[in-house]
């Protein structure tokens, strides 16, 4: 098996920047207006409140399944909890791939979808599913989480902290992202996978050639760029995700300072392309600093690398989300905000849903000055800007009037 994926995922794709003592950026702290989830940025929550999609439905992600290929998912979390159900449609795991061709999808294995599989591998996957599709919750002390697409639905698939088979929960999802279910499921309880979020370093070959078939098959897939900052002299992206096929994005980490503000800075940790190497830089950024998602006192990424934990929305749920900052998150927000590109057209190309997110990104002015790639302007260490998912959606389709 020739995987060579960065198996140090915690630091890689999880580094925590504190920008205050408290565990939050500085306005927040201050008394200013809050925003913990990254979405008033990059306008995702006000594309789900005055947009709709095709399916005439507000544009939450309604028709669209993200697959997650991380560590796991707690689908009893309050984040998942539909009435009678759980947005988590399915839940599988690539952990007994070992030994096996890296195409067998053979080992991967049905787990209930009432087990936490993140109990005992970390947490980073339930971090990373709230803030693409978590529900829209208020908390006991009145702070607001949810994710980018809280109408989408979830296909998790558990790797653990080893990253096991991860070659093979790709395969996985290039053979089933029509019916994840099952043919039998109608579409309604689970939509299609139209997007990937691999929080993760890679190089392997393999993965290369599986995100490209998923790519022609109308299925985006969203890369950590990874948290190992840099100056623009060497290359630190991640591997993977320098792939210029269309439809595949990596994402660099941006601070909205806690304020939802579209000005705000590049995270010093989001690793940089090299300056001279353009097929080198992220694609875009999205919100990764101090975010707050679903998480449990027990998983391990909360009781490490958290920097401040809030209960609720029930008055049991203690500790239930917590905060940390990583390119993780970033990737996790940019895969929300595809499932709401592709409500709002569900006839697009992979290749249209990044050219809408590129042509229309927000340019951010810190950090590197922009410069002229191709039909885009991009920089090394921010990419084409500040994802924009209202802008994006109305570059997609024109029709998605406001409701207002």
């Amino acid at each position: 098996m020739t995987v060579r994926v960065v198996r140090r995922l915690l630091t890689l794709t999880c580094v925590v920047l504190v920008t205050g003592s408290s565990g939050v950026a500085p306005a927040a702290a201050a008394g200013g207006p809050v925003d913990v989830t990254g979405t008033v940025a990059t306008r995702s929550a006000q594309a789900r409140q005055s947009l709709i999609g095709a399916d005439g439905t507000p544009l939450t992600g309604a028709g669209v399944t993200v697959a997650v290929i991380d560590t796991g998912v707690d689908p009893t979390h309050p984040s998942f909890q539909l009435t009678g159900s759980t947005k988590v449609v399915r839940s599988l795991a690539s952990t007994g791939c070992v030994n096996v061709a890296s195409t067998d999808t053979s080992c991967i294995a049905d787990v209930s979808p009432s087990v936490d599989t993140d109990g005992l591998t970390g947490g980073h996957g339930s971090f990373v599913s709230g803030i693409a599709a978590g529900n829209g919750l208020t908390l006991t002390d009145g702070t607001r989480v949810g994710g980018a697409a809280p109408g989408a639905r979830l296909v998790v698939i558990s790797a653990s902290v080893a990253l096991i088979g991860v070659a093979n929960a790709m395969s996985w999802v290039l053979a089933h992202h029509q019916a994840p279910c099952g043919p039998g499921v109608p579409v309604s309880v689970c939509p299609p996978i139209r997007v990937v979020n691999n929080s993760w370093g890679a190089s392997d070959p393999t993965i290369i050639s599986l995100q490209e078939q998923l790519a022609a098959a109308g299925v985006v897939t969203v890369w950590a760029n990874g948290n190992q900052g840099g100056d623009g002299s060497v290359d630190q992206s991640n591997p993977a995700g320098e792939d210029p096929t269309p439809g595949i994005l990596s994402a660099a980490s941006y601070d909205d300072l806690g304020v939802g503000t579209t000005d705000g800075r590049i995270s010093p940790t989001s690793s940089r392309g090299a300056a001279s190497s353009p097929s080198t830089w992220p694609d875009i950024s999205a919100p990764g600093v101090n975010i707050v998602s679903s998480c449990r006192p027990a998983h391990v990424i909360c009781a490490l690398l958290g920097t401040r934990s809030y209960n609720g929305p029930g008055p049991g749920d203690t500790g239930t989300f917590n905060t940390m900052s990583g390119t993780s998150w970033a990737a996790a927000e940019i895969s929300g905000i595809v499932a709401q590109l592709f409500q709002a057209d569900p006839s697009a190309t992979a290749g249209d849903i990044e050219n809408a997110l590129k042509s229309t990104a927000h340019k951010y002015t810190d950090g590197a000055p922009y410069q002229a790639v191709g039909p885009y302007t991009s920089s090394f260490d921010k990419g084409t800007g500040l994802a924009d998912a209202y802008a994006a959606a109305l570059h997609l389709c024109p029709g998605c009037v406001s409701r207002r």
